[in-house]
Order: C-alpha cells, then sequence, then structure tokens
C-alpha cells in the first residue's frame, strides 16, 4: 500500500488543461525584435500563458508558482509575477531566474519595470524599487493607506527615472527614483483613481476613476485638457490608438468598451458586450488598427478597425467558460473533441489535438427571432445554464445532433455541431399535456440520442418519458400509461439497435421499455434497488448497465439478463458523474469526496483511486481510451488525463477497502503538441537576446558513452556509412543512361569584325588538351593524411577521427583511396603504406574506447577491400590485423551472450504460461 500513497494514482497522469485563457488581471503586450512580434501574456492561476498575437497561438507556459498570481508586468527579457508577498522574474517565459522577497509585510498588487529596476508595491502602502539583475533593494516609500492608498502605477514617457502614483482618494503624486524625492501633488479629482496610461503627446497622462470620469492631464502644467465620463461604473483600463485616427478606448466592469475621438471630442462608438465580465486590460497594438483586450471572462480577443466610423469587429479569439463546467461529454468517435456546457449557460467543443480547433456553440437564446428586435436587454433573451446534454455525430451532417437541457425549462433545445449555433427545433411537451394545471410547472430532466441520430428520448420532472424525432421535431409518442415513473424521471438510455431503452427515477424503480413498441419489457426478476438512483450510463457494446444510487453505491447490472452483477462501495459524497471504458472493463465514477475511482469489472474491485484537490463534477474517458476529462468545482479549465496503460505496461492490484488516496494536483496547461500552419506552434520562444541565447545554449546534453565498458554505436545516421562497402555499386546503379549534352546557345552579344561590311566573329576551334593526369598532381597530401601522419607520432587518433566522420561517404572513399602505396609514400613498393597501418591503429584504438563499433567494421571492409593485398604483405600490418581480430571475437562474444539471454527472455515471456 506504500507505493499506491508515493505514487498517487497507478493508471491516469496528468497531462494538461484546456480552456484556460485569462483572469481578472491585466494582460502584458511584449514585442519581439528579431521576430518582428507581438506576444500577450496572460495570468492563469498560478502560471502565465504567452501567445503570439498573429494568430493567438500558445507559445509557452511558464512553471508553477506557489500560489495565485496577483499581479504581472514584463520587459524585453524577463516577465516578473508577483505571488503573495514575492515577486518572481521569468526568463523564456518559463523558468524562474530571480526571486525578490523578504521586503513586503502584505500582497503585492501592483508592479511597473523602469529599464533594470523594478517598482513593487502592497497594499499597506510600502513601495520598494529592486535592481533587477542584483536583487537587492534601491529604494523604500512608505505611504499611510489612510491618507494616500496606491491603487496605479505609471512611467511618463520621457521622465527619467519618473514614476507617477495614483490612489484610491483620488491624489497623485509625482516621484524621482533616483534622488527620492516628491517632485509634485496632484489634488486630484475627489474620485479614486483607477487607471493610469501614457498618451501619444508627451506630458500628457490618461487618467481614469471609480466614478467613470476619464481625463487627459499635463502632468507638466497641472491642467486637466478634456473630460469624458461613461455610464458603466469605474474605468478599468485605458489606451490611446496610434496608428493614425486619435482614439481613446475605455472598459468598464460591465464588459462594455467605449471609444473616444480626442479631435472631436465626443464618443464615436461603443462595443457592448464586448466580454462577458470586466474588462481587464485594453491595448492598441503600436501603428496597427488592431486591439487587444482580456477579461476576468476567460477570454483573450483581438479586434480590428477596418470600417467605416471606428467600428470594431472580432478578428480572432481564444475563450472558454466564464463561470465553472458542469457537464463534459466526448463526442464523435474520434476522441478529439469535448463538449462542454457551463454555468454561464455556454456550450463549448475543446480540442485535444490544437486549440484552433476550438468551438463555441454560443449561448441558447429563449427566441432566435425577438434577438433581432430593439429595445431588448441582453439578459432577457438568454436561456438559463445547460443542466444535462446528449450528442450524437452519426447524422450531424443532415441535421442537428446535439439536445441540452436548460435549467428549469419546460422545453429542450437541439444544437447543430458543424455550424456552431442554437438549432432550429423547441422539443416541448405535448399540448395536452400543457393544458394540465398540474403538470404546468415541469422541466426536463433527463435526455439521450439514439445511436442512429435520428430519435431523441426526453425524461420530465413529471415522470414522463416521451421520444422525438430529431429530423422534424416532432413528437414520436412517449412510454408509459400515463407516466413512465412516479415522480421525476432521473435518467434513460437506448441499447446500441434501438431494441430497448432504460429509465429509472425517484420510485427506485429501474424500467425497461421496447423501442418501437413502446411497451414493458421488464424481466422476470426486476433488479430490487436500495435507494433511489441519481443516475444511469450504458456501455452500448456490452449491455452492461451502471446505476448510482442515493445511498452512495454504484450498482453494475446485466441488461441480457437484468441482474445485478456488480456492486460497488466506498465513495463518501455523492456520486456526481460515471464513465466506463471503450472496451467495458472499467467503471469510473466521480464523487463530492473528492476522489475518482476506477472499478473492474470482471474481478470486482477498485483498482486505482486517487484524490483531487477539488471535487470533480463530471468525468469523460475518450471512445478511443486515451484521455480521461474532467470537470472540477469552481475551475474553468477542462483537464486531461493520460491513460497509462495505452504506451506502458500497468499492473494493476486491488486497494483494499481502508485505501487512503494521495491528493494529486491538477495539470496545468501546455503548449499545444501540434503547431500553426505558420510555425508559430514551438513550445517555447526566446523573448530575450543574449542572456536568454546563453541559457539556450546551457542545455543538458547526452553524453556520448554511457560507460567505457559498454559498447556504443555511433550516432552518425547510416547513411554515411552503412554503404560504404557497395559504394561503386551504387554510383554504377546511379549512373545515368546517357552524358548530359549541353545545348549550343548563342551569346547575348554576338562578336562581330569591323569593316565596312560588318559580319559575325567565327569561333575559334577549342585546343586538344591531354586527359592524362600527372601522377605528382595526386601525391598532396590532404588535411585528413596529414592529421594521420601527426597521430601516427603522437599516437592520439581524435583528431583524424572526427575529420573522417564529418565526411560523406563518396569523400570518405576518396580519403582512403589516397592511403594507396603506389603513391609513393613506402620506399618499397610490396610494403604498405605507413599510412594504412596509422588507419588500422585507429581502428583499433577506437574498438579499445568501445566507441563508434558499427563505424569501425565499416571502415574496416572498406579498407580490406581496397588493400588486401599490400596488407598481406606488411609483417607489421598484419600484426596490427591480428590484434584487431582479437578484440573484434572479445566484444562479440560479449554482444552474443547479451543478445542470447534478451531472446532466451523474450521467447519465455512470450510462449511460457504464466
Amino acid at each position: 500500500m506504500l507505493a499506491h500513497e508515493v505514487t498517487g494514482s497507478s493508471l491516469f497522469s496528468g497531462f494538461r488543461a484546456l480552456g484556460l485563457y485569462s483572469n481578472h488581471l491585466p494582460h502584458v503586450l511584449r514585442y519581439h525584435a528579431r521576430h518582428r512580434e507581438f506576444y500577450v501574456t496572460t495570468a492563469v492561476g498560478n502560471r502565465f500563458h504567452t501567445y503570439n498575437v498573429k494568430k493567438l497561438g500558445i507559445i509557452a507556459v511558464s512553471n508553477a508558482l506557489p500560489g495565485d498570481i496577483s499581479c504581472l508586468a514584463a520587459d524585453r527579457m524577463l516577465v516578473f509575477a508577483a505571488v503573495g508577498r514575492d515577486v518572481y522574474a521569468f526568463a523564456r517565459n518559463k523558468e524562474i531566474v530571480h526571486h525578490y522577497s523578504h521586503a513586503h509585510a502584505s500582497d503585492v498588487h501592483l508592479l511597473l519595470v523602469l529599464g533594470d529596476t523594478l517598482v513593487s508595491a502592497d497594499h499597506d502602502g510600502l513601495l520598494v524599487v529592486w535592481d533587477v539583475p542584483t536583487q537587492e533593494e534601491y529604494l523604500r516609500l512608505t505611504f499611510d493607506p489612510a491618507t494616500f492608498d496606491l491603487s496605479a502605477l505609471a512611467h511618463p514617457s520621457t521622465y527619467l527615472n519618473k514614476v507617477l502614483l495614483g490612489s484610491s482618494q483620488g491624489a497623485l503624486q509625482l516621484w524621482n527614483l533616483k534622488t527620492n524625492k516628491l517632485l509634485y501633488t496632484f489634488q486630484g479629482w475627489s474620485s479614486g483613481v483607477t487607471a493610469l496610461q501614457q498618451s501619444p503627446a508627451v506630458d500628457v497622462m490618461g487618467v481614469g476613476l471609480s466614478s467613470g470620469r476619464i481625463l487627459l492631464h499635463d502632468i507638466r502644467a497641472d491642467k486637466t485638457l478634456m473630460s469624458f465620463s461613461q455610464d458603466w461604473g469605474p474605468v478599468t483600463t485605458l489606451s490611446f490608438r496610434t496608428d493614425g485616427p486619435p482614439i481613446m478606448a475605455a472598459g468598464g466592469p460591465g464588459g462594455h468598451m467605449a471609444f473616444w475621438d480626442l479631435e472631436s471630442r465626443r464618443l464615436v462608438t461603443q462595443l457592448r458586450h464586448a466580454h462577458r465580465s470586466a474588462v481587464a486590460g485594453a491595448t492598441f497594438l503600436p501603428s496597427q488598427q488592431l486591439l487587444l483586450t482580456n477579461g476576468a471572462d476567460n477570454a483573450l480577443k483581438v479586434w480590428v478597425f477596418e470600417q467605416e466610423g471606428g467600428v470594431a469587429r472580432l478578428l480572432r479569439s481564444r475563450q472558454g467558460h466564464s463561470a465553472p463546467p458542469t457537464t463534459i461529454r466526448h463526442h464523435g468517435n474520434a476522441g478529439r473533441d469535448i463538449l462542454s456546457a457551463g454555468q454561464d449557460g455556454t456550450l463549448q467543443s475543446f480540442s485535444s489535438v490544437h486549440e484552433r480547433f476550438n468551438k463555441s456553440l454560443g449561448h441558447g437564446s429563449a427566441n432566435k427571432k425577438m434577438t433581432k428586435k430593439k429595445g431588448l436587454k441582453f439578459e432577457e433573451i438568454l436561456l438559463p445554464p445547460i443542466t444535462c446534454f446528449s450528442s450524437e455525430s452519426a447524422r450531424e451532417g443532415d441535421w442537428d445532433g446535439v439536445v441540452a437541457l436548460h435549467r428549469g425549462e419546460a422545453a429542450a433545445r437541439t444544437w447543430n455541431y458543424q455550424r456552431c449555433t442554437m438549432g432550429k427545433h423547441r422539443l416541448a411537451p405535448p399540448a395536452d399535456r400543457l393544458d394540465n394545471a398540474r403538470l404546468s410547472n415541469v422541466h426536463t430532466t433527463a435526455v439521450d440520442i439514439t445511436s442512429c441520430g435520428n430519435f431523441v428520448l426526453i425524461g420530465w420532472s413529471s415522470g414522463h418519458l416521451d421520444v422525438y424525432n430529431l429530423q422534424s421535431g416532432i413528437h414520436r409518442g412517449h412510454y408509459g400509461n400515463p407516466t413512465a415513473h412516479v415522480g421525476a424521471v432521473r435518467g434513460v438510455c437506448v441499447d446500441g439497435l434501438n431494441q430497448r431503452v432504460f429509465s429509472v427515477g425517484a420510485d427506485c424503480l429501474l424500467r425497461a421499455w421496447r423501442f418501437k413498441t413502446r411497451s414493458h419489457d421488464d424481466p422476470a426478476h426486476p433488479p430490487k434497488l436500495d435507494s433511489a438512483p441519481s443516475m444511469l450510463r450504458l456501455h452500448r457494446d456490452s449491455g452492461m448497465l451502471a446505476l448510482a444510487l442515493d445511498d452512495l453505491t454504484l450498482v453494475v447490472i446485466d441488461t441480457e439478463t437484468g441482474r445485478v452483477v456488480r456492486k460497488f462501495l466506498g465513495h463518501s459524497g455523492k456520486i456526481n458523474d460515471l464513465t466506463f471504458s471503450p472496451d467495458g472493463r472499467w467503471l469510473i465514477s466521480a464523487s463530492m469526496d473528492c476522489t475518482i475511482r476506477t472499478w473492474d469489472l470482471p474481478s470486482g474491485c477498485m483498482v486505482d483511486c486517487f484524490l483531487c484537490e477539488t471535487a470533480a463534477v463530471s468525468v469523460s474517458l475518450s471512445p478511443i481510451g486515451d484521455f480521461l476529462s474532467s470537470a472540477h468545482v469552481d475551475s474553468l479549465g477542462i483537464y486531461l488525463w493520460s491513460n497509462k496503460s495505452i504506451y506502458s505496461l500497468v499492473s494493476l492490484r486491488p486497494l483494499p477497502a481502508d485505501y487512503q488516496p494521495v491528493t494529486v494536483s491538477l495539470p496545468g496547461s501546455s503548449p499545444s503538441p501540434v503547431s500553426d500552419e505558420e510555425g508559430h506552434g514551438e513550445s517555447c520562444v526566446t523573448l530575450g537576446d543574449e542572456d536568454e541565447d546563453q541559457m539556450a545554449s546551457a542545455c543538458w546534453d547526452s553524453q556520448e558513452q554511457l560507460e567505457r565498458h559498454l559498447v556504443t554505436m555511433t550516432s552518425l545516421p547510416e547513411s554515411r556509412w552503412r554503404n560504404l562497402f557497395n559504394l561503386d555499386v551504387v554510383k554504377r546503379r546511379n549512373q545515368p543512361q546517357q552524358p548530359p549534352q549541353r545545348p549550343a546557345a548563342a551569346p547575348y552579344f554576338l562578336p562581330t569584325v569591323s569593316g565596312l561590311q560588318p559580319s559575325f566573329q567565327t569561333p575559334e576551334a577549342p585546343v586538344n588538351q591531354s586527359k592524362v593526369l600527372r601522377l605528382g598532381a595526386m601525391a598532396q597530401k590532404t588535411a585528413f593524411s596529414i592529421a594521420l601522419e601527426t597521430a601516427l607520432d603522437d599516437g592520439d587518433y581524435v583528431a583524424p577521427l572526427a575529420l573522417l566522420k564529418s565526411l560523406g561517404p563518396s569523400a570518405v572513399d576518396l580519403e582512403l583511396r589516397g592511403l594507396s602505396p603506389d603513391l609513393g609514400s613506402s620506399p618499397q613498393p610490396s610494403s604498405a603504406s605507413q599510412l594504412l597501418v596509422a588507419f588500422l591503429q585507429m581502428l583499433e584504438a577506437m574498438l579499445e574506447e568501445r566507441r563508434d563499433f558499427d563505424l569501425a567494421q565499416a571502415y574496416l571492409a572498406l579498407l580490406l577491400k581496397l588493400y588486401l593485398r599490400p596488407l598481406s604483405a606488411d609483417p607489421l600490418a598484419v600484426a596490427t590485423l591480428q590484434r584487431l581480430l582479437g578484440r573484434l571475437e572479445t566484444i562479440w562474444a560479449e554482444l552474443r551472450v547479451s543478445f542470447d539471454q534478451s531472446l532466451c527472455l523474450l521467447t519465455y515471456t512470450k510462449t511460457a504460461l504464466l
């Protein structure tokens, strides 16, 4: 049991999180001069994400910090994040290189970077100036929160070593950080300062107040140049457009944006509901008509101003749920897409492959025609959040393939996955049932779509169970007379052949129905349930039906015999969701006790259990079994857990009843494994220059040889040495059938002969040159021959071996042919050259060190092919070859023993009955 406590889950490991993009902190925009591209950094919990603005593709995810990030700042090379009382500096968007601590007594909530200095401010009024490279304190300023509570920081352009401080009381102060002097105090406007932003004009600062006023103030003359006011609350962010039109953008807590023309001093346009919650940050890209915004609704958006009148259009976005998801299910048989319904009322699809495949099906509308009318509020036409849904991809190209149930609604709505919109059908109860006053307040409780995608079954809180046609939306009948259950229907499912329907209700009954005749099909001895079931899941291939009861018990029923085949106990909290493995062997359950348990149906035991930080409200295992998806309480993301049994051998053992699981941290986000078309899907991007390049070059490198007694193969590609012995055959095979013929082309300017009658100059006949190459021309020594002669004297063959390994096959063949004794390198023509003996000694050194074993044999085979006769006539060469033979036989004997042992073990593993 100790092994399980140490490792946590033996079956699942955290992989990544989906749907997390931003929180309530403003983003940070950076420009990479070498890449000529903008990057944006957003905070997500205890990590921050970096995206490229061009495609909003995720570039890097930082390492986890001890707590949630409270504020962000960045310069050309580093990203600064504050967590509690400490500040961390990250290089390459991932690694912590500096840690600034032991200065603040309360949480840091403001950061500002000025060159090589970092300014941090906490809630107690302490402002600390740090030296970034040395991590030393440069200056401390203390303010009384009762009279000057720091709320905003800004650096006025061209003001060297100056910082402008804003307070929640409304006053402003201009400080010189180098001399530690208060230069000027601005009296303010009797309202708290919430935003400070430098305008394109020098000395003019944009000031946003908690009253909704926006001021352009000249800090040199202490004069307010112009003033604006917005009606939707405090100003959360300010930004100025620099590509031509003098436009100022302001955001508010309601998610709206206002754009003001500074020349005409009027409101140009409004962007209503740009975000579902407060606009945390807005930044105009320098010299571009693009606006980048992020909000607390977990959204990051890029807007473009290309229409007349200054109207903004959404160009691209990355957004997830703004409220925690409640239900997640895999859509389709590929297992790549995950449908998710959240408390924010939206239905979204997340891809486990890449973020560019994510879809947002939008927010349901009570009446689509009414949404086009004017004068309606945004909240009046929206449907409540989705409580349950069912999807089927069989006929989604022909009609709607998703049916969702909304909280407290008496009708179900259809959705179209391919068009990413709400469907055209509203599946309401029959008219005669709506006329009944007793049944007028019923709502939908359960739903399931048949495997063919033609029908959908809907259960109601009144106990009715109806079937509808998805293509036409027509009611096709009901089950039971008049109701299927006494009380609410808590679950419904259909088998894979559309033969039987199973339903459970609050009356503690499991009912079986014939799909076509809608008659009872209960077994002779129906199973007795000790408590009311809260949900049911059917594995259509095996016919196993899993029920979660209110007494925290899991029951598995065989639908063919109608008997209870397994019963599992162990959960101490309400069971939230169930899912089967694709082969029907495992049943995975999630409960409010924060555990996710895996039950093995053949053995009837719990084989895996791990504890999460928060309870999982929904789980779904992909149709191919590679990932388990989970959604958790108070969490906006969807978390993927990789199935270890897919890529490794996992030994699952029954866990005892008193097993105490270990808490496993939820996986964090990570860069997408598939890159964009433009190549911006790298796992990390260096946003610095000199220091970060040095850090990148200091990455760990693998050793060329682990141990001296181990035989190590070469790291060169096989194309560099494998065909050395048959190189002449390869060249002969690749030789062209006919020599290339150069076409006779006339020169651009034809030469002429001067005279009364101009005439063209005839070309001269080519001079016959001898094709016999002098022997002395080939007697020149190459760099390899010189290195080999030097190594023969000092016994160090590292240099010639490195030169030879850097050459291609043809060059190696040419170098070895240049070692011929016929070139005059030996006084006796019948004896081998000294270079040949030196080459043999180099091979002997390679075998002695047991490195490049296969490369040495390739060189030796080519050498013997070229110089077998000269080597056999030289006694010194024969002695060297005998030593080489002995070393080869010794190494091959060791390898043969290892190979035989491995083959014996593999044969026994395959054939033995274990």
